[in-house]
């Protein structure tokens, strides 16, 4: 099956052969954001080493360049595009914006408390898909940082933010049950406030508490002192943000499904510049694939998944059960494997993942349920059950996890057609040709 050069839809290739390959990756996501605010707000100029530059990024900086930011792009030695050198925004900053959220989590979820240390008024907006993405906790906190917000009681985007001082509380309390950006937001900003902040997390349940984790290492590696001894709660004393000069790490989460190949074609798949220690969930990968019966080894700043024959030459996936509260965003992957296994999984933790996106994991159901398998939601996951698969259409929904789990479900099941590869420009905008790279790469 081929695809015109001017169609959207994408032919996922298929690979028979047993792969050998290696790759490295662009920076992650995460941490590229994350390190953007901070060099915004530091008390001198930062430079960012071999960040990511996607349209999750690109959002980003400009969001930062509307606030007073100077963000400029030098050359670097990254084979994924130029460093980043960035000085903060004026201290009192006055601005009048319109920021683009686009689908980006960390811009709609980072920037608007930013709206805290400057004054003036902010008017934020995304794509379609952004107006369904809870916002409440981001906007009852800035309310109670005495922010005024107007958001026509949607508690989504668009919204307005006004403010004309110093906040007027130094604590909120928030129930970030939907997503752990919510504190991240918060603690990012919460150092440069006269009186620092406490934020207190008031619900049951905390996801993906590895990218707080992230947040506090980076704040911490700034010269930020974050108190964070008690369970859901956080205090910040208020100080500088040190400048700082920052390698961005490679982006571990966008190695899953590159490292799941080998479970469906057999043979291995190394991810180069593989950090010793690190705050990113992706790390979680290998041992996750473990339980698909993979194994792996490093070396050096080498992962290597070897995936034994493969289930394309008999080798056998068996299901599993997983509770991936602390991975949600590992579980479209690894949901996708789950469909070739020989025994049902069951996926536990990531009933958030409704809000991502899209409702993640409707769009996995949906998806599975097209290629002919079986697959239903539970309260607050997946339940998957053996079916044989052919080929159909796999729905991106815009979401760039979702276009790379139907990429992977191509390489055995033939004819999957991806409606929107470029999806993947969300964080990873090289992943067609690093893919076709994967698919094309030379039989051991």
């Amino acid at each position: 099956m081929s695809t015109p050069e001017n169609s959207p839809h994408w032919s996922a290739p298929e690979r028979a052969q047993p792969l050998r390959h290696s790759l490295s990756l662009p920076g992650s996501k995460s941490l590229t954001n994350r390190e953007l605010v901070l060099a915004a707000l530091a008390e001198g100029p930062s430079t960012l080493r071999r960040p990511l530059h996607s349209r999750d990024t690109a959002l980003m900086v400009e969001a930062l360049r509307s606030l007073g930011a100077i963000i400029t792009e030098i050359p670097g030695e990254g084979a994924f595009g130029p460093d980043l050198a960035i000085t903060p925004i004026p201290a009192g900053h006055d601005v009048s914006a319109s920021i683009d959220c686009g689908l980006a989590g960390t811009v709609m979820r980072f920037v608007p408390p930013l709206a805290a240390l400057v004054t003036g008024t902010l008017r934020f907006d995304g794509d379609i898909g952004a107006r369904r993405r809870p916002m409440a906790t981001t906007l009852h906190a800035l309310t109670q940082l005495g922010l005024e917000v107007d958001d026509e009681g949607r508690d989504t985007l668009p919204f307005t933010i006004t403010t004309t001082g110093t906040p007027a509380d130094s604590s909120v309390s928030i129930d970030a049950s939907a997503s752990s950006q919510f504190v991240s937001g918060l603690l990012l900003m919460a150092v440069r406030l006269p009186g620092g902040l406490t934020v207190t997390h008031t619900g049951s349940h905390l996801p993906s508490l590895p990218h707080i984790e992230m947040t506090l290492s980076c704040l911490r590696a700034r010269g930020v002192e974050v108190d964070s001894s008690t369970l859901g709660v956080w205090r910040v004393s208020p100080g500088p943000i040190s400048a700082l000069d920052v390698e961005i790490e490679p982006d571990l989460s966008n190695a899953a499904p590159f490292l799941a190949a080998p479970l469906i074609t057999g043979g291995q798949v190394s991810i180069e510049g593989w950090p010793d220690q690190t705050t990113q969930v992706g790390v979680d990968v290998p041992r996750i694939l473990e339980h698909f019966g993979a194994t792996f080894t490093a070396s050096g700043s080498t992962l290597t998944v070897d995936g034994g024959i493969g289930w394309r030459h008999g080798g056998d996936i068996p299901g599993v059960d997983l509770d991936l509260s602390h991975a949600g965003e590992l579980a479209p992957t690894v949901i996708a494997l789950a469909a070739l296994a020989s025994s049902p999984s069951v996926f536990r933790g990531i009933g958030h993942l409704r809000g991502h996106e899209t409702d993640r994991l409707a769009a996995l159901v949906e998806n599975i349920r097209a290629l002919g398998g079986v697959a239903d939601e539970t309260p607050d996951g997946i339940a998957v059950t053996p079916a044989p698969l052919d080929g159909g259409a796999w729905k991106a929904f815009a979401d760039h996890r979702m276009a790379t789990s139907g990429a992977l479900l191509g390489l055995g099941v033939r004819g999957v057609v991806v409606d929107d590869i470029s999806s993947t420009g969300k964080t990873l905008p090289e992943f067609p040709e690093l893919w076709a790279r994967l698919v094309e790469s030379s039989a051991p």
